[in-house]
């Protein structure tokens, strides 16, 4: 029997918890990671920020590299995620997006006109994120198939909030009427990102990358219909295009709503975040697919025995199997190194 590259890929890692839950198999405990985990919490990721530019360290591979590995020393969770951003994939269509400190992104001529949909473009991603895929593959020589590594993209609804927004809001609401007032120029945009996203992430799993996330950062932005129509629907495509080829976790930030539509999907995982019960997520997800999260980001500035002790009650609530132990959103920058540990720390710890 011959094997896939990923297959093999998979195969090698020391640690496979991670892809066993994805797979629904049964574990002595749950894995666990964090979204953001390769980030400003940490004094070394700060002592790279002050030294370089965001999109440098972005398009970098060496720093890529360096700063995807600096949780998995410093905190040992059971996965990396590949150090990027969600709007490299704009950039590439050739939507200028800058990262302004103590601001965040800022797309300059942002999109607000069928005309400049029609110059976005469907880019050749080894010409514009060569530079992804070469971070990728250092990564994993770095990783030495100790744990997997998860590349991610933007949903393609979270995608043009940036795009036509200009920077990030509360509301989105420029997008928002973008779709309203000229839905067929949105959903030229959305197949686009779409286009980009598909041939992305299939590059990543051909780079190395043993599992792929969709971040829908804004989809609860929308009502449950909206949703359907602007997000989901492009989320989807991303999900039957990369579920032959990878295990694909779907994260809709707010987006209670579609949990049932998305368990029916071919995602492996769902993302849910702090305002989901287990229970609510289990029940609306249809009970059969792997979910992952949920811990209040902010929890984490409890004292560390509060925070071991709501982690066992959270692997207690959705159940040690079909279940990646995560934030319901990325970790902020002013938590201390030893409670996020400690978080990694009590999942290790789990007995039932």
């Amino acid at each position: 029997m011959r094997l896939s590259a990923f297959e093999f890929n998979t195969i090698m890692i020391k640690n496979d918890l991670f892809l066993k839950a994805l797979k629904g198999e049964t574990v002595q405990r749950p894995p666990v990671w964090m979204m953001r985990q390769a980030g400003r919490y940490l004094p070394e990721f700060i002592a790279l920020r002050d030294k370089y530019d965001f999109f440098t360290r972005c398009q970098t591979p060496e720093l890529a590299a360096e700063i995807t590995v600096q949780p998995i020393r410093r905190i040992a969770p059971d996965a990396a995620i590949l150090f990027s951003d969600i709007l490299v994939i704009p950039q590439a269509m050739g939507i200028e997006v800058l990262m302004k400190e103590n601001f965040g992104p800022f797309v300059p001529n942002p999109i607000r006109t069928i005309q400049d949909v029609e110059k976005v473009i469907v880019p050749d991603i080894q010409e514009t994120l060569g530079y992804v895929m070469d971070a990728i593959k250092l990564t994993k020589e770095m990783l030495n198939d100790e744990v997997p590594l998860i590349g991610f993209a933007g949903s393609p609804w979270t995608i043009m909030c940036y795009a036509v927004e200009g920077k990030g809001s509360k509301s989105f609401d420029m997008a928002k009427g973008f779709c309203f007032q000229y839905p067929e120029a949105a959903h030229v945009l959305l197949q686009k990102i779409t286009d980009t996203t598909i041939l992305y992430l299939k590059e990543k799993v051909k780079a190395g990358v043993n599992a792929v996330q969709i971040f829908d950062s804004w989809g609860g932005m929308l009502s449950p219909v909206d949703y359907q129509e602007f997000s989901w629907k492009y989320i989807n495509q991303i999900v039957e295009a990369l579920a032959d080829d990878a295990p694909v976790i779907v994260f809709g930030k707010g987006c209670w709503f579609a949990l049932g539509e998305m368990g029916k999907s071919r995602a492996s995982a769902l993302g849910v975040d702090w305002t989901c019960s287990p229970r609510n997520a289990r029940y609306l997800s249809g009970g059969n697919i792997t979910l992952q999260g949920n811990f209040d980001p902010s929890r984490l500035l409890s004292p560390i025995p509060v925070i071991k002790k709501m982690v066992h009650e959270m692997i207690d609530e959705f159940g040690k199997d079909k279940y990646i132990v995560n934030l319901g959103h990325g970790i902020l920058p002013n938590i201390p190194v030893d409670h996020a540990k400690a978080f990694i720390d009590a999942v290790k710890e789990y007995k039932q």
